[in-house]
């Protein structure tokens, strides 16, 4: 049995591990996919405090390199549930395997709605992105789209038309469901278009490289959109429906929790993209993780 078992190991995961190991505390993160999470999309960071520059994968090997030499344990597995059994917590893996813990930190992060496109998925990280504060700067001077319509389009899309030539707004609504005061200062600026009641039915690439979209609307031919990349803001899809009894969600499926990090059930937290908040970037990952952290081992301590 370890203190705390870890599910994900992005960055808020990841630094509770950290913190958890610099406080005595024995920390098992289970990841399943690829530590870091969805920062390793992006090829070049520039917003991570201490760093210039470097790319995602880059950030996840330093961290992962940190929490290993810290002495953490880690598991490539896939949780599918957690047991509240009083003062011990169990684990299960997809692989059948059973851990104990007691204390666990949800850190299961989130995952980008996407477009259901063919050869989306090789395209991300490189010629399709989710984050213009990561990867605008690639775009600088160059033509992009955006598919969303809604707030996190908006601000995103305003990011990009400081840096762009032109940036073209795809909804597939015969509206825009942002804030009007976002709706008014974007489509304020001569280098942003707007078009509405139109679907992304395609990619267009050359050489493997993305040069532009393909979009329909009814009662119309489809036309092709040249562009040098696309942003894609259609939502976030959390995944935390198994630990319902454990951890209240809102409406949007995200943990109901503060800045505290607890949950309902003591001695389970929630870390990360995956818990309600208003702002989900790199840091505030890692401050949650650091957060989840502490909480756990006064948790501990007071058992």
């Amino acid at each position: 049995m370890v203190d705390v078992i870890i599910a994900g190991g992005g960055p808020a995961g990841m630094t509770a591990a950290l913190y958890l190991r610099r406080n005595g505390k024995s920390a098992l993160v289970i990841e399943k996919n690829g530590f870091g999470g969805q920062i390793t999309h992006s090829p070049k960071v520039e917003n991570i405090p201490g760093f210039a520059s470097l790319s995602g994968n880059e950030f996840a090997e330093k961290m992962l390199d940190q929490i290993l030499a810290q002495g953490a344990e880690i598991e490539i597995d896939t949780v599918v549930s957690v047991e509240d059994l009083g003062e011990i917590k169990r684990v299960t893996t997809e692989e059948g395997n059973v851990f104990e813990a007691k204390a666990v930190i949800l850190a299961t992060g989130v995952k980008h709605r996407m477009l259901g496109l063919p050869g989306e998925e090789d395209l991300v990280g490189d010629g399709i992105s989710f984050c213009a504060v990561c990867d605008g700067d690639f775009y600088a001077g160059r033509k992009v789209c955006m598919a969303g319509g809604g707030n996190s389009a908006l601000q995103e899309a305003i990011l990009l038309s400081e840096k762009c030539s032109e940036v073209v707004m795809l909804q597939d609504l015969p509206y825009f469901t942002g804030e009007e005061a976002l709706q008014k200062i974007l489509f304020a600026r001569p280098n942003v278009k707007a078009m509405t009641g139109v679907k992304v039915t395609g990619l267009v690439t050359k050489a493997g490289e993305l040069i532009g979209v393909q979009v329909s609307q009814e009662g119309k031919t489809p036309e092709t959109i040249d562009c040098d990349g696309l942003f894609v803001a259609i939502g976030l899809i959390p995944e935390n429906e198994a630990y319902r009894d454990l951890a209240d969600l809102n409406d949007w499926g995200y943990f109901d929790s503060d800045e505290s990090c607890t949950t309902k059930t003591p001695g389970i937290f929630a870390a990360g993209d995956c818990r309600s908040k208003s702002v989900r970037q790199v840091v505030t990952a890692c401050a949650d993780g650091a957060a989840a952290a502490l909480s756990a081992i006064r948790y501990i301590n007071s058992l």
